[in-house]
């Protein structure tokens, strides 16, 4: 099977957690599957890099900011590259733009246009785990730009779809999902809802997934799973 499978920013908070997402990770190609893993920047990178950028210019720069946010899921695809290899699994790390992600120019916020996962398929087919980072791609003219927040989810269903993997899979640090109503008495966890259900979850202050990945998963009719870290 091809799987692609993406953790978020607490789920790769630090090495510790790192290493617990990588032990899983190393399961697939050990049983002969291949796995394609999206990581987020570790939990707080992000808020801390735009902190820093706006105590010196209230209203940055945009392009100055995707290439300043995009350096939080390098750090964490290079961590765990090192923790496969650590585990003697053979694993290469990849910016969005060596995935072959292509977006438009609209900075912070872009839209994928294009994926060419040329490279991902002949660094599985050599037996590696390929890490790669999410919420970020490049523009055809070679300029860095970023997905908005949660875009690491539409980079993980988008690759999922260039791939034609088997089975896509959203890990998180939360156990499900209850959609909202209007009372709260009778509430219960989903274990499994349709898309639809998913969206009215992201488009409330849930913020589960992205809504905009979710809408791309059901255009595509992609095989998305929705599972607790």
């Amino acid at each position: 099977m091809l799987i692609v499978q993406k953790y978020g920013g607490t789920s790769v908070a630090n090495t510790d957690r790192i290493k617990n997402v990588v032990a899983r990770v190393a399961k697939y190609p050990r049983q002969g599957d291949q796995i394609v893993v999206v990581v987020s920047a570790m939990s707080g990178v992000t808020d801390n890099l735009i902190r820093l950028a706006k105590e010196i210019m209230p209203l940055p720069n945009e392009r100055e900011m995707d290439m300043l946010l995009a350096t939080g899921e390098q750090t964490t695809i290079a961590l765990a590259a090192i923790s496969l290899h650590a585990l003697g699994v053979p694993a290469v790390s990849l910016t969005g733009a060596q995935a072959g992600i292509v977006t438009d120019g609209v900075h912070t916020k872009a839209k994928i246009q294009n994926i060419t996962p040329k490279r991902i398929h002949e660094l599985l087919n050599e037996g590696s785990v390929v890490i790669v980072a999410g919420f970020q791609g490049q523009t055809i003219e070679g300029q860095v730009t970023t997905l908005g927040r949660g875009g690491s989810d539409l980079t993980a269903i988008a690759l999922a779809a260039a791939l034609k993997a088997d089975l896509c899979q959203i890990y998180t640090d939360v156990d499900g999902s209850i959609l909202p109503t209007p009372h709260l008495s009778g509430r219960k966890k989903l274990e499994e809802f349709s898309y639809d259900e998913m969206l009215e979850t992201g488009q409330s202050r849930a913020k589960v997934m992205q809504s905009r990945s979710v809408e791309f998963a059901k255009n595509l009719e992609s095989c998305l799973k929705f599972a607790p870290a």
